[in-house]
């Protein structure tokens, strides 16, 4: 099985867009694997859109990588990544085009698949753009599913269609192994939260071999790049991260690696939160309360080895009390059970009953695990 638990890695869209390069994708491949990041689980160094030339080959129709950005051409470059342990990812498109105006997959599946293949690629990020007048979306990811599996090489297949078509119901037929259920998100408080609240009715198809994939990350961001726009404070970026990780969704950072800030790389390496997205077991979270309405959320959600993880996020702009009723998951009183916490971010610990109230920063987030103990 090639992804039984959410796939990790980074990507060049959010900070970078079409300003990429062979050198780029090597820095960057050096400080994931130097700062300790693969370590923590990121693995896989994705090329976005922008990286081949305008045309296909006329002969060999094949899709040409841009000279001048990958002079080394993209066998070199994957070998390259390889070398650091870490493993090479691109991008195309269903459509004519890419969302970028380069040459899409669109009836070169076959040919596109094999290509990726020869260059040594393990990922492929598929996007929805120009898709011509009469095709459903089902058909072209069913059409990259196949040509992926048919190239000879085992390639994470990353269907990116922005959550259309009830895509839920339907991708896990096409052999993909995680799907973009939203539209692109960008460096802003509210991107991320209406993300998530977004999907908080649709991580049920989330199971061992196919993620909901909520997007890149942009933690560490701090609005620099192509998607950058205002920034977020720490607090922020540790509510993203977390909420991320207790919806067990795909973690792929889309920050400039290069120059993490000491907070952010400890953030991103934070193994107890890795840990809670990683989880065996790829249950769905259990969503408590009204986000947006009062702003504010709590998230439980059961764990492997009989454990849970329990997150408060305060998304108002002063410190607000977050309740959690433990009959809303289950545990009544007539238990005789409780629940008893070890903190995970913030300093939450101890045995507690019935329900709790949590006071949290503006902006931010605590997360614990727990597990049921006689009260």
């Amino acid at each position: 099985m090639l992804v039984n638990t959410p796939p990790m890695g980074w990507n060049t869209w959010n900070t970078f867009g079409s300003d990429i390069s062979d050198a780029l994708v090597r820095e960057s491949a050096d400080a994931i694997a130097e700062l300790g990041l693969k370590d923590a689980g990121y693995t896989y160094v994705v090329i976005d859109d922008c990286w081949s030339l305008r045309k296909r080959d006329s002969v060999t129709k094949s899709i040409v990588p841009d000279p001048v950005k990958f002079p080394h051409g993209m066998k070199a470059l994957a070998d390259y990544v390889h070398g650091k342990g870490l493993k090479f990812g691109m991008y195309s498109c269903a459509g004519q085009r890419t969302c970028a105006d380069y040459p899409g997959s669109f009836d070169h599946e076959f040919l596109d698949a094999r290509t990726f293949a020869e260059w040594g690629v393990d990922f492929l990020k598929y996007d929805f753009c120009y898709r011509p007048g009469g095709f459903e979306g089902q058909l072209l990811y069913r059409r990259m599913g196949m040509a992926l599996r048919e190239s000879g090489r085992d390639i994470l297949f990353s269907a990116c269609n922005w959550g259309s078509d009830n895509v839920w119901q339907w991708i896990r037929s096409c052999g993909a192994h995680m799907y973009r259920s939203t539209g692109d998100i960008i460096d802003t408080p509210e991107s991320f939260r209406n993300i998530a609240i977004s999907q908080m009715d649709k991580l049920n198809a989330n199971a061992p071999q196919c993620f909901n994939d909520m997007d890149m990350l942009t933690v560490g961001m701090y609005g620099k790049g192509n998607v950058g726009v205002q920034g977020m404070t720490a607090a922020d970026y540790r509510s993203e991260f977390a909420l991320w990780c207790m919806c067990g969704v795909p973690l792929m950072l889309g920050c400039d690696v290069r120059s993490l800030d000491k907070e952010m790389l400890a953030l991103l390496k934070n193994r107890d939160l890795i840990a809670i997205d990683q989880d065996a077991e790829c249950r769905q979270p259990i969503f408590l309360g009204n986000p947006e309405r009062e702003k504010k959320l709590c998230v439980f959600r059961h764990l492997d080895g009989g454990k849970y993880a329990v997150a408060f996020f305060n998304f108002n702009d002063e410190a607000r009390n977050v309740s959690f009723t433990f009959s809303d998951v289950g545990l009544s009183a007539a238990s005789g059970l409780g629940l008893r916490f070890s903190p995970v971010l913030g300093s939450l610990e101890g045995t507690y009953s019935e329900y709790l109230n949590v006071t949290t920063d503006a902006h931010d987030c605590i997360v614990a695990v727990c597990e049921a103990v006689p009260v």
